[in-house]
């Protein structure tokens, strides 16, 4: 599965920013699809998935409430839609999948990435 996320951006705190993330190649819809977010010099943060039947979502308890995650397996697509974003948000965001079935939040659980797209939120 190759990953492309999209989307980031700069906003000002309080807006919103919706990410995508295109995949391509076979079986996407077998795979937990996870968001992260990282700032330099710190590790990579989990921030939301949801899993490949889309009944379970998990959030970090950072966004829960602001972020929202979804996917259309039939067109190879995951979102993370911001709202109310504050300037804690800002980092690289990056989609990951993972074949775990369960509550996947950290980094070596998932095997395929996308290269990552920056979300700027200015105060």
């Amino acid at each position: 599965v190759q990953l492309q996320a999209s989307g980031g951006g700069s906003v000002q705190s309080g807006g919103s920013l919706r990410l995508s993330c295109a995949a391509s190649g076979p079986n996407f819809s077998s795979y937990g699809i996870g968001w992260f977010r990282q700032v330099p010099g710190n590790e990579r943060e989990f921030v939301a998935e949801i899993s490949w039947n889309t009944v379970n979502k998990y959030y970090a308890d950072s966004v829960r409430g602001r972020f929202t995650i979804s996917r259309d397996s039939a067109n190879n697509m995951a979102y993370l839609q911001m709202n109310s974003v504050i300037p804690e948000d800002t980092g690289v965001y990056y989609c990951a999948a993972t074949p775990t079935t369960g509550w996947a939040i950290r980094p070596y659980e998932y095997h395929y990435w996308g290269q990552g797209t920056l979300v700027t939120v200015s105060s």
